[in-house]
């Protein structure tokens, strides 16, 4: 589980998810282009916590959407579970 915590996808999201905290801080207002920032966040973390999942269930030996980067990668991930099992 720590492997996906450190992951570069979801500690890229956090920590833009803060930046934008400390952004609100400040007394500015919220603009059409702060509202799209949080969007952008949003979809950011979403796809992120969407690729741990893809991993997580191709390693498990589940079947992967065709649509996730993980889909190339599902036989090679349960190979190596399988190997780290026997």
């Amino acid at each position: 589980m720590r492997a996906y915590l450190i992951g570069s996808g979801l500690l890229t999201a956090i920590t833009s998810g803060i930046t934008l905290l400390r952004g609100l801080r400040n007394d500015e207002p919220f603009t059409w282009r702060t509202a799209l920032a949080w969007l952008s966040w949003g979809i950011t973390l979403a796809l992120a916590i969407g690729a741990v999942v893809d991993t997580r269930r191709a390693k498990r030996g589940h079947l992967v959407a065709g649509d996730s980067p993980v889909a190339a990668k599902q036989q090679k991930l349960l190979k190596q579970r399988l190997k780290k099992s026997a």
